[in-house]
């Protein structure tokens, strides 16, 4: 579609390479060209733009063989406009100076054109041939003679179409049709898979019984190998004892020169052992002898030194108390001496004072008494008696 544009009551047109564009004004043509640009007024121009580029056309119908037969065919047309001039003058490709699209439908009208003529072609082709040639050869047939049949179409040149190529792209029959026809095939391949499983089974088989005539044929050479070979092994086990016994006899030998050997090295070593022992020992007894001798002595003169140490600790300790007790009996007999004086001084008779000391030597030897009670009746009578010169 051509690209228009508005400016100041005039319209600029800008068209595509592969659209080619008339523009006439009062009868006369102006342009005449693919790709132009150019001002026009949209009350006097007339435009058509017309597409020169190849363009693909699909079509499907339905044609039936010459049994009678429904198949629909797929095809594409490749056309193009040869000469524009004259598809424009043949069919309406003028264009909206508003909007640059088409009044009518030109590129349908060339659509429906070659459909119907490829169609006719197809189905004249079609009706006079069976279906299993169709299906068979058909597609070359009908693509040969809708390529004929266009190229021999005088409308086409009339409207300035050529065509570029044709392709059909399948031929196909009803789907019920088209099951039954497999069916035939379906059942030739499944007997061939079947032929061809059997056959396999067969060869299996055969491979089985020839496998198992092998395994036999091995087991049987298996079994007589395992003869020779438990013979083999009961040679070798009396040919292993009867080494195995020289051996062990040789062994035995020279375990018991050994052992002869070991006994005379173990008497010596006793023997030596024995004799250093004894040296041992006898220096022992000697040493310990020398030792208790002089422990003796050491201890005899340590007794000797408690001893007098003991007796001089006894002197000393007796005099000690000989002193202290001549000391504590003169000091007694001082204190007794005074004593006795302040009572005779204070005027106190012999028996009483007598009495006092007497009490006091008894008060010493009394055992110890922590509390005593004294009536008062009892203090007065004693302070009476020792008060001098007062009746009782």
């Amino acid at each position: 579609m051509a690209d228009i544009t508005r400016r100041l009551g005039w319209r600029h047109l800008r068209g595509a390479p592969t659209a080619h564009i008339l523009h006439h004004r009062g009868g006369t043509l102006l342009h005449d060209g693919p790709g132009l640009s150019f001002w026009f007024r949209a009350l006097t121009a007339a435009i058509s733009e017309v597409p020169v580029d190849d363009r693909e056309l699909a079509m499907t119908f339905h044609a039936r063989t010459a049994d009678f037969q429904d198949v629909s065919v797929q095809a594409t047309v490749t056309y193009r406009v040869a000469d524009p001039a004259v598809a424009a003058a043949r069919l309406d490709f003028s264009v909206d100076p508003d909007t640059g699209a088409w009044r009518g439908t030109p590129l349908e009208q060339l659509g429906t054109l070659l459909t119907e003529t490829a169609q006719q072609h197809a189905l004249d082709v079609l009706a006079r041939t069976p279906l299993a040639a169709a299906l068979a050869d058909g597609v070359t047939a009908v693509r040969e003679r809708v390529a004929a049949g266009l190229g021999a179409e005088p409308r086409l040149p009339a409207t300035g179409i050529e065509v570029v190529a044709v392709r059909v792209m399948a031929l196909r029959p009803e789907p019920e049709v088209e099951r039954a026809l497999r069916t035939p095939a379906r059942e030739q391949i499944q007997q061939e898979a079947d032929r061809a499983t059997y056959e396999r089974r067969a060869v299996a088989v055969e491979r089985e019984r020839t496998i198992a005539e092998n395994e036999l044929a091995s087991r049987i050479e298996l079994a007589r190998r395992e003869e020779q070979l438990v013979e083999q092994r009961g040679t070798n086990a009396r040919r292993e004892a009867e080494e195995q016994a020289a051996a062990d006899a040789v062994q035995a030998q020279a375990e018991a020169s050994r052992k002869v050997r070991l006994a005379d090295a173990e008497a010596q070593r006793t023997e030596r052992l024995a004799r250093a022992e004894a040296a041992r020992a006898v220096e022992l007894a000697e040493a310990e002898a020398r030792r208790t001798e002089r422990l003796g002595q050491a201890e005899a003169a340590r007794t000797v030194a408690l001893a007098e140490a003991d007796a001089a600790k006894a002197v000393r300790l007796a005099r000690v108390e000989a002193d202290a007790a001549r000391e504590v009996g003169a000091a007694r007999a001082e204190a007794q001496a005074a004593w006795l004086r302040v009572h005779t001084e204070a005027g106190i008779d012999g028996a009483t004072t007598l009495r006092a000391l007497t009490a006091d030597r008894l008060a010493e030897n009394l055992p110890r008494i922590d509390s005593v009670t004294v009536a008062p009746d009892v203090l007065t009578g004693l302070l009476t008696r020792l008060t001098p010169g007062e009746p009782a």
